[in-house]
């Protein structure tokens, strides 16, 4: 298939092209590569596919020197025509949703950039799939949007109007947005509600990726509500595995007929987590552990948007496309261990951003 992926300078979406590329799909990659986060890791994971630095210009594509139906363009998804362009130019089978605004605590200081990128940017790449006939668009939601739910595990049929924070907010209405469209228009859409995704090339300002550097550099780590936090970790290769189960098979509708007050559309949620939530102190020791080094804690009270305990409930993933997450704690933290010591820290951290 031919899918355009967004994101790709991100991390979820650069292990999501690689692994579509792997199975031999044509892929087009775009990304703002804005400065969230150090672009100097951006700048690596897009090198690290064959596409070069200094080639990049808005609006232009770049083809990929590894893989050879592999093409990159700097893009802004806030510019509504020049998307509309490209989808239409394109003639995309499917498209892959994954950028966006991320971060739960920035978005408390920043929340004009979460509109922004989470909602304008959102609706530009829907509005566009629905006007050229994209046969699937499926989409980057988050667990956030659970908020402080005292029910485990999360299921997608719980009620979650109560966001704790713009982010998690905004990700509740791509999907409200999202499940219009697909009623309107018969757009088939899937939203993935990510759990806490970890691994190699993952996001520096992800607390695993901030312990993991202040625990090498000897300097203390602040642990939120006093650690008592649990995570549904999940390991980037089952994320990955997992989305593209889903871009294959989209969902569909029980009537054409959108006036028909019975009929569900082709409209779909779904969480993608590992369903095995652990505490933040066994986290941080098997951090610990693979660093060989011990980390100094520093216990601070839980933060502004913060939610204390996150938990998928993934049996409708399972039973609909027999998504396995397979990866234990300690073998996906051994992974991301060793590409942050013999990758980042040798060769990307102290480069110089393009």
């Amino acid at each position: 298939m031919k899918i355009l992926v967004t994101g790709t300078a991100g991390f979820i979406g650069y292990h999501t092209a690689l692994e579509l590329l792997k199975r031999g799909d044509e892929v087009v990659g775009i990304d703002n590569i804005n400065n969230y986060y150090d672009t100097k890791l951006k700048f690596a994971r897009l090198e690290s596919s064959g596409i070069a630095a200094l080639e990049l210009e808005s609006g232009k594509a770049v083809k990929s020197s590894i893989h050879e139906n592999y093409r990159f363009i700097k893009m802004d998804l806030m510019d509504r025509e020049v998307i509309m362009k490209l989808l239409q130019t394109e003639k995309f089978d499917r498209v892959c949703h994954l950028a966006a605004q991320a971060g739960v605590r920035y978005s408390v200081e920043n929340p004009e950039s979460y509109i922004d990128s989470n909602l304008v940017g959102f609706f530009n790449v829907l509005h566009a799939c629905q006007k050229v006939g994209v046969e699937h668009l499926v989409y980057a939601s988050s667990s956030s949007i659970y908020g402080q739910s005292p029910k485990v595990p999360f299921q997608t049929s719980d009620q979650a109007d109560s966001p704790l924070s713009l982010y998690a907010a905004t990700k509740k209405a791509n999907e409200l947005i999202a499940y219009s469209y697909s009623h309107l228009y018969d757009l088939p859409t899937t939203g993935l509600r990510f759990f806490t995704v970890y691994g190699p090339w993952g996001r520096p300002d992800m607390a695993y990726f901030i312990f993991a550097e202040k625990i090498s550099a000897g300097m203390p780590i602040d642990v939120y509500n006093h650690g008592n936090m649990k995570r549904d970790f999940t390991y980037i290769g089952d994320i990955v595995d997992g989305v593209i189960k889903v871009i294959d098979k989209p969902p569909t509708s029980t009537s054409v007929d959108v006036t028909n007050p019975e009929r569900k559309p082709p409209f779909k949620v779904y969480n993608i987590g590992n369903a095995q939530p652990v505490d933040l102190m066994e986290f941080i020791r098997t951090l610990e552990d693979k660093l060989g080094k011990k980390a100094i804690i520093n216990l601070q009270p839980i933060q502004m948007g913060d939610v204390t305990r996150t938990w998928a409930d993934v049996s409708d993933l399972i039973e609909d496309f027999n998504y396995q997450p397979n990866t234990d704690l300690a073998t996906g933290i051994a992974h991301f261990v060793d590409w942050y010591v013999n990758e980042y820290t040798t060769n990307i951290s102290g480069s110089i951003a393009i």
